[in-house]
């Protein structure tokens, strides 16, 4: 799945669009390296996104197309 809805689906950024934007200025990093906003996910990548002066840090436990707001907890877990 592509990061940025990757990034949607989970809810850790709310638009598709604006976590396009954040992988073009360099904010988002998949397992330590920049990435783009087409880069491809994969259970057990480690996420950085930097919010400001706060980062972020998740790891990736699963990869879903969709799912229910309910049970997005289960997707990633913070490092």
């Amino acid at each position: 799945m592509r990061l940025d809805k990757y990034l949607k689906v989970t809810r850790l950024i709310k638009r598709r669009t604006v976590a396009n934007e954040a992988c073009d200025a360099g904010r988002v990093m998949i397992n330590d390296r920049p990435a783009k906003a087409s880069a491809e996910v994969k259970v057990g990548d480690k996420i950085t996104i930097a919010f400001g002066n706060k980062d972020v840090k998740v790891e990736v436990l699963d990869v879903q197309e969709t799912v229910h707001k309910e049970d997005v907890g289960e997707l990633y877990r913070y490092i």
